[in-house]
């Protein structure tokens, strides 16, 4: 059989959704505990199970490359976070980031080279927004960000500060310095939104306003 180590599982895809998962631990511990395995070594299968469900489990809502969370995990979050700030009249903005000319990165530099500006992107939206906002990898170059009990004009000062911070970093890949800088749209659950979908879209909206006024900027829908 073919071992797998720690790195290899830790950069694997996981498709399997967060419910299959749960099912999946709850059925093994239901056959550890009726299979004839001794009472004493028991908890301690059952304690290595849960580990391994929790790693596995975290591995399926995150992307690979940034470590951010994935776009199944902010479908789940955005709808959730959505239902919310209207059932309890809670402030709740939510951005769309690009980066910008991602492509000619990738097709001058190589596609290490856009990775690791990825990378880096993605720690600076971590290490600008607060602990208490999420931020998910929501495919190739973009990234969605759900800024909770916050309104759209305070939403916007640290998405701007974000913006000054990506344009003045000194990105540097095999001895070459890179110039990147990203877009924002931003809107905010004050607008009256349907559904959680009418919401992002109204966000990415935006971003496309900012791409097509010169890019670089954050733009409010």
């Amino acid at each position: 059989m073919t071992e797998i180590n720690n790195n290899e599982f830790d950069n694997m895809d996981f498709n399997i959704p967060p419910e299959m998962l749960d099912e999946i631990q709850r059925n093994i511990e239901d056959i550890i505990n009726n299979f004839p395995v001794p009472e004493s070594n028991k908890l301690d299968v059952i304690k290595k199970i849960n580990f391994m469900y929790s790693h596995t489990r975290h591995l399926s809502l995150t992307d690979p490359l940034t470590g951010l969370y994935n776009r199944r995990h902010l479908d789940n979050n955005l709808e959730r976070e959505f239902l919310r700030a209207k059932r309890y009249k809670n402030d709740l903005s939510i951005a769309v980031i690009d980066i910008d000319f991602f492509k000619k990165v990738n097709d001058t530099h190589g596609h290490l080279c856009g990775d690791y500006v990825l990378k880096e992107v993605s720690y600076m939206i971590l290490d600008t927004l607060r602990k208490t906002d999420m931020v998910f990898r929501y495919g190739g170059e973009e990234f969605v960000a759900i800024l909770t009990e916050t309104p759209l004009e305070k939403a916007v000062i640290p998405l701007e500060r974000l913006r000054e911070k990506v344009e003045n970093y000194p990105f540097s890949f095999g001895g070459k310095e890179l110039k990147v800088t990203i877009s924002i749209g931003v809107s905010s659950s004050e607008k009256e939104f349907s559904n959680a979908s009418e919401f992002l879209d109204s966000a990415d909206k935006a971003l496309y306003n900012a791409k097509n006024t010169g890019r670089n900027r954050v733009i409010t829908a």
